[in-house]
């Protein structure tokens, strides 16, 4: 590509269409993102697109391969880069949150845990809060299903994203504690921020203008 571009890295899952369809209202069509196709970068005027794991978009934009991101607080925060952080887009509102087996011997109560034994796909923010209220934390990261670490003896509590709770409550897990509130948040790249200001600014305008229009 001769002329100048913006690369965006949009993440795969839950909070694309979301994502796609706020771009689209912002005046960047990113509408082919979402064909039923297996292509991971698109291509659409002087934007390009590239589709990538949640927990990757910020180590995407932090090292300039991307511009600009959408990603979750929770995965920026656990991630830890230095990204510019201008806007909250309001959508993929969740919470990180601590949650146990409803019949365990010792409920949660971080005024007696001196000691815990956690599962989760976020080491990071768990230790800090951990760590933060004078619990030792023993961590074992996971990829996958996080729920079943407790019910196969693995971990005794988990720290895990909940939405409606649902998927707690059918595998006998109670919710007893909440990390962190999280919703996408606009991330840009800090030489990008300077190098191709007069490309980034109009972008972050518009987006300013639908949240603008979506409180009215």
């Amino acid at each position: 590509m001769s002329y100048e571009t913006i690369t965006f890295a949009l993440p795969k899952g839950r909070l694309l269409k979301d994502a796609v369809e706020f771009l689209i209202k912002a005046g960047i069509d990113a509408s082919e993102v979402l064909s039923q196709t297996r292509k991971l970068v698109f291509v659409k005027g002087n934007f390009q697109f590239i589709l990538v794991k949640p927990m990757d978009v910020p180590t995407y934009v932090y090292y300039g391969t991307a511009d600009i991101g959408i990603a979750g607080k929770d995965v920026i925060e656990e991630k830890g880069y230095d990204l510019y952080e201008p806007l909250n887009l309001g959508f993929g509102e969740c919470r990180l949150s601590v949650a146990e087996p409803v019949d365990i011997k010792e409920p949660y109560d971080v005024e007696k845990l001196s000691f815990i034994r956690v599962a989760t796909k976020y080491p990071r923010i768990t230790g800090k809060y951990f760590r933060s209220k004078g619990i030792h934390p023993e961590i074992i990261t996971l990829y996958g299903s996080v729920e079943l670490a407790p019910l196969v003896g693995l971990a005794d509590r988990i720290v895990d994203l909940v939405q409606t709770g649902t998927t707690l409550k059918e595998n006998g897990l109670r919710e007893v504690d909440v990390i962190l509130h999280s919703t996408a948040r606009l991330v840009v790249n800090r030489a990008s921020l300077k190098t191709k200001y007069h490309l980034i600014k109009p972008i972050v305008d518009g987006m300013k203008k639908v949240l603008t229009f979506n409180q009215i």
